[in-house]
Parts: structure tokens; C-alpha cells; sequence
């Protein structure tokens, strides 16, 4: 997706951009989140990179992420979405697919500015943002800024009578006279407490140093207001409201990169070094409902990369090679505030207390070879090792048999293809490949209570095991494409995943012990493990039609179906797998005017295809009594270039109001959404 293609679907989150391209399913706990899913995989199987550098730290969780809508998708020059297995070129975490984002480059010898401003209805969302670009003949600055306002969700009213009143909203907790008061909702399709603001910047100075070196410095910073927890402020136990209080506090990221680029050396047509810096930090806090006790946990994440890479055509060979570095450093802390008295506590941290530290090295190579005009062939080799070591200091909370855990992981990954065009517009391509992600800090150390417990429940808590092993794939791909009567595309993917040791959230016993007590309140005892191997087979077919010169139709549908291969339980369903999904769209472009017309869907997600193990993610809590119900929005969007310089744009997204979720989603889709934006491009 280019940036004009970015502007055109006009969302105000990167998340929901993605959602837009009807080829990833992102699954939302609150109003401020988004977590992509691709072939199966999602969090921290999927790699997210910005201008090369990966975002994927040492504390990207397996289950939910919502890193990605720390990525200002008004200051985006395109996004390449690569499926399947990348570990040749990216490292690990590539298990389901590449998400590469890069922000707009400076341009020299060229002043230009840009601007817009954003209202949608559904949630009162207010979104400005400035662009501009200032370039001389030898230096150039290009940055942008964006203020996003995003109020509560007012999900859809339209439903089936079969499921009751599931997903609507009857009551919130509210701090009233110094007591937590259940208040309620007149309005029961508001989402009370799903809105936050946020803030995104970027600035970046380039310098052509001459005809062949150019060197770009890169600062990206992005913050947030507290992002509540809606999922699990919406919870209910025995009639009452579990949580008086849940929320992220402000998402900060900080990027500092310098990318030196070169052209025409003897050994590469083509080079580039890339030195970054990050800075992250994220909290979580939460307060039971008529409990003084306020927990805060906060990680703060520091991670330093390097990337040299290098390409060179030599005939009818095409050589990419590089390397990449990366260490992580984290810290982790953590304290109980009682609200009443104002006394602070200890708390258990979320992570090792001692900190933690994860580094990697990796080489690559990869050949592209054209044999004829027929036939093309691709290699590539991956060497990488991870080192990574946690301290666990405070044992008072719970009685670790250990006191650090250390990591020690290498692995070598491949991948070979072939590409055949017999005739006419024909193409044929198999390709297989190998995966891997290494365990990280969130794998190994991570103290948490996955389904919370009370009185009555009996919650789970998963506990640090620092005995697991990487996870590894092996893939196969074959996609057929043709061009039909010079106007027809049709394209078939097919896929299937080999997923050994995958790393699973199971029953443990911790000094014997395989229950305990956690917050004050009864919990299994589980922990990351990887003694289950799976399968994951999927469909992919897309058409693209151009009707005439004006008139586009395209529609595409993806099918993913996976399964653990439980030696005692036979096989059973693997979590974080969408249901049947896609989107058809009718699109009309004229010299000033530009109109979609477009359904997204969802398939059903029945309950026998849902993750039964222990602490698996797919949230069957916020389901129906059936499981998560199929759904279609039908939506239009249209922009009309007044001038040269002005575009006006109007959408009405889910025109029929229908209340759906998006599979283990906590939170419903926006009901009936009207969206106007001015643009502004000088």
C-alpha cells in the first residue's frame, strides 16, 4: 500500500489500516489496540520492522499486541505486508509473516507541505495532522505531526435476537464520595471507557554528501494518554464488576536512527548501515472493584540495532547479504498504591526484578537466479544466534527455584524457490523455507495472571520457565496466477506449516506445587512450555478485475485451519487462528473523483474450533454462547479533488449498524460510522 493508497482508506490507526486490506484479521482488547494476525501466527511470531529496523523486542508477548498503533500511519510512504515464513532475510519472530513499514523519505529540492483534519462519528474521533518537506540541492528535512482524539466506541445496534445482549454495555465503575460505585448506562451500545488520545511525531534530516552517499538521521517519537483496559473493565463476576480500574499507562516510543546509503561500490550496487536506538516504556494498572489496592507495573526497554546490507547484480544473478545486531535491555519494577490511605507497597514485577538482557547476531545471503525468461530460481541462508539472560532478586512473592535464567540459541534457516511463466501471463511459484523465534524475556520470565480469579473462581497465573527452546517451521508454498480475456487476474496461495515446539501456555508445577494463591485469590499454576507440535494449513485467492478504464473489482477470502498434535488428546485446535475472512470492493477512479464501495467479513468461529488448552489466547469469554458469530459490514467511501492542492473525503463505514466482533476480540467493531476529512497537499 503506497501513501496515496493510505490516504484513500482513511483510517485513523495503522491497526485498522491493515483491517482495510481484507488480508489480515487484528484483534482488539480496547479502543487503543490492534493485533495483526497473519497465517495463523500473531504478537510475537509476527515481525514488525519501520525503516528496517525491527520493533519486535524482548518483551513482545504471545498473546495480544498493541504496539502497532505506536506507528503514525499519516507519515507512511508504503507498507509491504510479506507472508510467510521470513527468516532468511528478517530473523527470528518472521514465523507468520513481515509487516515492513516505511516513513516518507526527505526530498531535495523540493518545498512542499501537506495537512488534514479528521472527524468520525462513531467514537468522536478528532484527528490533525501537519506534514511538510523542505529540500535544498544537498540537504532536506521531511517530518510530520499528528494529534488523535479518540472518544468511546458506540458499537452497532442492529442484532440477532439469538444471542441475547451480548456485547452490550449495562453498567461501568465509577469513583463516587470515595467509594467504587457501579453506575448505569442508559446507552447500553456505548463502550464506556474505550478512549484515549495520542500523539505521533516524525523528523528526519537527509544530507547527499554526494552523487552516490546519502546519510538520513530518523526520529520518531510517539505517546499516549492511559489507554483503558476495556475487556477487562467490562468483566462480570457474580453480577458484579471485576475491575474498578484497568488501564495501560501512556505507550511511549522513542526511535533514533542513522541510515547511511551508498551506491556504485565494486563489491554492491547498492549498501546500507543502519544504527538505531529505541526507548520504550509501558505500564499496566489495575484495582479490583472495592479494593483499595491500585497495582502499577512499568517496563521500560532499551534496545540498540545494527544493520549493514548489501545487493549487487551480477548477469542474470541477483546477491542480497548483510548482517544485524541487537541487544535488549529491560527493566522491570513494580508497586501497590492504596488509594485510601496513600500507603505504597511492594508488588511482584511482571518480569525478572534483577533485569533482563537479550542480544542477537545473524548473517544472510540470498541468490536470485534467471535461468531463462521462464524460469527463475531463489536460495537463501540465515545463521543467527540469541544470548539472553534474566536475575530474579526478590523471591518473597514467589519462591523461584532458580535464580537467573540464561539462554544460549542458535539457528541456521533456508529458503529455495522457484519461479515458472510458461506462456502468456501464466506464473507458477513453490517455495520452502524455514522459521524460528528464539524464547525472549515475555517467554521465559513473565509473572502474570492470564484469567483472573475471585472468590467463587479459580483464576490462572503463569509463572517464569527458563527451560524452553526456540520455536521452529517449516514451510511450503505454491500460488498460482493468471491474467484472463486481459482484464481477469485470478490468484491462488495454498500453504502448509510444520510448527515444532511451539511455545504454549500449559499446566506446571512450581516446587511441587501445581495451585497457589495470587492477588487473593486461588490459581493454577501454568507456564510457557513447548512440548506440542502443530500443523497450520491455509488458502489464500484473490480476483482483480478492471471492467473498463474507470471500474475496478477486486475480492479476496482467506482460510486458515490449524491443529496440535497432542499425543494423549489426539488433535486439538491451535489458538490465535482467525475464522474464514475477507473483502470485496467495487472501485471507481475519474480524473477528480475516487469511490469504493466494499463489504469486509468474517466467517463463523464455532466453539469446537476454539483453543481449549490451558491459558491459550482466544478469548472465548468475550464469544457468544455459539462461539464468535459471522459477520459482514457493507461500507462506501468517496474523495473529490476540488483542486490541485484540496480533497474533500466522505465514508460511511458499517452503513447498516450491525454489532459484530472480530474473533477474540473483547471489545465490538464501531457501529454506523461517518467520516469526513479535509486534505490539504502544498
Amino acid at each position: 500500500m503506497n501513501k496515496k493508497e493510505i490516504a484513500f482508506l482513511n483510517q485513523g490507526s495503522t491497526a485498522d489500516l491493515l483491517q482495510q486490506s481484507g488480508q489480515v484479521l487484528v484483534q482488539k482488547s480496547q479502543g487503543g489496540g490492534g493485533s495483526p494476525i497473519m497465517r495463523g501466527f500473531e504478537a510475537n511470531k509476527v515481525l514488525m520492522v519501520v525503516d528496517g529496523i525491527r520493533m519486535n523486542n524482548a518483551i513482545y508477548r504471545g498473546g495480544h499486541l498493541q504496539n502497532i498503533v505506536t506507528l503514525d500511519q499519516a507519515v507512511l510512504e508504503r507498507t509491504e505486508l510479506v507472508f510467510g515464513a521470513g527468516a532468511v532475510v528478517y530473523g527470528s519472530d518472521a514465523l507468520g509473516g513481515v509487516m515492513h513499514f516505511h516513513t516518507r523519505k526527505p526530498q531535495f529540492d523540493k518545498i512542499g507541505a501537506n495537512a488534514y483534519l479528521r472527524y468520525a462519528s462513531a467514537a468522536s474521533e478528532q484527528v490533525g495532522h501537519a506534514g511538510w518537506n523542505i529540500g535544498f540541492k544537498r540537504l532536506a528535512f521531511v517530518g510530520g505531526f499528528t494529534s488523535s482524539d479518540f472518544g468511546d466506541v458506540q458499537m452497532g445496534n442492529i442484532r440477532n435476537d439469538a444471542y441475547g445482549n451480548w456485547g452490550k454495555r449495562f453498567k461501568y465503575a465509577e469513583r463516587i464520595n470515595g467509594q467504587d460505585t457501579e453506575v448505569t448506562q442508559e446507552n447500553t451500545n456505548l463502550q464506556k471507557n474505550s478512549g484515549y488520545k495520542q500523539i505521533d511525531f516524525l523528523q528526519k534530516v537527509a544530507v547527499k554528501i554526494n552523487d552516490n552517499i546519502t546519510n538520513t538521521v530518523n526520529f520518531q517519537y510517539s505517546t499516549s494518554t492511559d489507554i483503558p483496559r476495556y475487556d477487562r473493565l467490562s468483566e462480570i463476576s457474580n453480577n458484579k464488576l471485576r475491575f474498578a480500574q484497568w488501564y495501560y499507562g501512556p505507550q511511549k516510543r522513542v526511535l533514533i536512527a542513522n541510515h547511511l546509503e551508498w551506491k556504485n561500490m565494486g563489491f554492491a550496487d547498492l549498501g546500507k548501515l543502519t544504527l538505531a536506538y529505541q526507548d520504550i516504556e509501558e505500564s499496566r494498572h489495575d484495582r479490583r472493584f472495592n479494593n483499595p489496592r491500585l497495582n502499577h507495573r512499568t517496563e521500560k526497554v532499551k534496545v540498540l540495532t545494527a544493520n549493514i546490507d548489501f545487493s549487487k547484480q551480477i548477469h542474470k544473478s541477483e546477491l542480497r547479504y548483510g548482517a544485524d545486531f541487537a541487544h535488549n535491555q529491560v527493566i522491570s519494577t513494580a508497586f501497590a498504591e492504596n488509594i485510601v490511605t496513600n500507603v505504597i507497597s511492594p508488588l511482584n514485577t511482571r518480569y525478572p526484578d534483577g533485569g533482563s538482557k537479550m542480544s542477537s547476531f545473524a548473517g544472510y545471503f540470498t541468490h536470485t537466479f534467471e535461468l531463462s525468461k521462464k524460469f527463475i530460481t531463489t536460495q537463501g541462508l540465515r545463521y543467527s544466534k540469541v544470548d539472553l539472560e534474566s536475575k530474579f532478586v526478590e523471591k518473597s512473592f514467589f519462591p523461584f527455584p532458580f535464580s537467573q535464567a540464561k539462554q544460549n540459541n542458535q539457528a541456521l534457516n533456508g529458503n529455495v524457490g522457484v519461479i515458472f511463466m510458461p506462456v502468456g501471463e501464466w506464473r507458477f511459484a513453490l517455495n520452502a523455507s524455514t522459521g524460528f523465534r528464539a524464547p525472549n524475556v515475555d517467554d521465559i520470565g513473565k509473572v502474570f495472571d492470564s484469567t483472573t480469579g475471585s472468590a467463587t473462581t479459580t483464576g490462572t497465573l503463569v509463572v517464569p520457565n527458563p527451560d524452553i527452546k526456540p520455536e521452529k517451521t517449516t514451510n511450503i508454498e505454491l500460488s498460482i496466477r493468471n491474467k484472463f480475456f486481459n482484464m481477469l487476474t485470478l490468484e491462488a496461495v495454498a500453504y502448509n506449516t510444520w510448527y515444532q515446539n511451539a511455545i504454549t501456555v500449559q499446566p506446571f508445577a512450581l516446587n511441587g506445587q501445581s495451585t497457589t494463591t495470587y492477588g487473593g485469590f486461588p490459581a493454577n499454576i501454568v507456564a510457557n512450555q513447548n512440548s506440542r507440535k502443530a500443523y497450520i494449513r491455509g488458502l489464500f485467492v484473490q480476483a482483480v478485475a478492471e471492467l473498463n478504464e474507470y471500474v475496478t473489482f477486486t475480492s479476496s477470502l482467506t482460510y486458515t485451519y490449524a491443529r496440535i498434535q497432542d499425543a494423549t488428546l489426539g488433535e486439538i485446535p491451535l489458538d490465535h487462528i482467525p475464522p474464514m475472512f475477507g473483502k470485496s470492493a467495487f472501485r471507481i477512479n475519474t480524473k477528480r473523483v475516487q469511490t469504493e464501495i466494499y463489504a469486509l467479513y468474517n466467517g463463523w468461529k464455532r466453539l469446537q474450533n476454539y483453543a481449549s488448552f490451558s491459558g491459550n489466547e482466544d478469548n472465548i469469554q468475550y464469544a457468544t454462547q455459539f462461539g464468535m458469530p459471522a459477520w459482514v459490514t457493507m461500507n462506501l467511501r468517496t474523495s473529490y479533488q476540488f483542486t490541485k492542492y484540496t480533497q474533500l473525503q466522505i465514508a460511511l463505514e458499517n452503513i447498516f449498524d450491525q454489532h459484530y466482533r472480530t474473533f477474540a476480540s473483547g471489545i465490538s467493531g464501531a457501529g454506523r460510522n461517518f467520516i469526513m476529512t479535509i486534505r490539504g497537499n502544498f
